[in-house]
């Protein structure tokens, strides 16, 4: 599977220019099987969503058909959808034939007040595409490990996000140590620029099933950066180092 991964400098509370930003983007990069997009790509990292969220079904998630269907890859990203009078910061992840998957993100960044006004989600996703089992998660649910632990039910890991760079070295750290543990390939998808709040340096990057770095988006920088994994090679390590096998029983408590 090839991955196009989109670091990019958002436009605050705009989402028709930063679909138009990322559709050119998308559009003139090379050939891919899945694009990966920031977290709430569309608004930036909102934690105040009244008059920003979009309804459930809205326009972003029929760009994200469009674009999907052109350019014949999956595109996942997470976005600031309203639905039944409550706000969730949720992550699209959409085929090249229309059809979706979604994850609604479970741990909201209490820090930044994201509980304020966002209900967390309770149902940890793995979607399948093109022979591989992918998990969906976004920015914060990266500091829990539990939550993503592997079952042998996952190959891929994403995680979108909007990580400040006083905070980029946990981020770093955090994604390599998920790849380790759960043997599996590990994306992680940060912005860059500036919000409100916060700055972002990016850090965008891909571990692959032992933790060694694949790839790596430069800093403070407008990037798409690509690569191809590798799953004959996932799997004869799995096979050879059949970690998971011994892996805890246990059971996640719905909140």
């Amino acid at each position: 599977m090839k991955i196009q991964l989109i670091q990019a400098d958002l436009q605050w509370g705009d989402p028709a220019k930063n679909r138009a930003y990322f559709e050119a983007e998308i559009m003139k990069s090379n050939a891919a099987d899945l694009v990966v997009l920031p977290e709430m790509f569309t608004t930036g990292f909102c934690t105040l969503p009244k008059g920003v969220a979009e309804p459930a079904g809205s326009d972003t998630l029929d760009w994200m058909r469009k674009v999907a269907r052109a350019k014949d890859a999956a595109v996942a990203g997470s976005v600031a959808v309203q639905e039944d009078n409550r706000f969730y910061n949720r992550f699209y992840f959409v085929r090249p034939d229309g059809s979706y998957a979604q994850y609604d993100k479970h741990h909201l960044f209490t820090y930044g007040g994201e509980h304020m006004e966002y209900t967390g989600g309770t149902e940890r996703v793995v979607v399948e595409f093109r022979g591989w089992r992918i998990l969906l998660q976004v920015c914060y649910d990266l500091r829990f490990p539990v939550w993503s632990r592997n079952r042998n039910d996952y190959d891929l890991a994403l995680y979108v996000a909007s990580w400040p760079e006083s905070r980029i070295a946990a981020w770093e750290a955090l994604l390599r140590a998920r790849a380790i543990e759960n043997v599996c390939y590990v994306a992680g998808v940060n912005r860059v620029g500036s919000d409100p709040v916060c700055r972002y340096c990016g850090g965008t990057m891909l571990f692959d099933f032992k933790g060694g770095e694949v790839v790596h988006a430069a800093n403070d920088m407008i990037q798409v950066v690509e690569a191809t994994l590798d799953r004959d090679g996932l799997d004869a390590f799995r096979a050879k180092f059949p970690a998971l096998d011994d892996a805890d029983m246990f059971t996640l408590d719905k909140r």
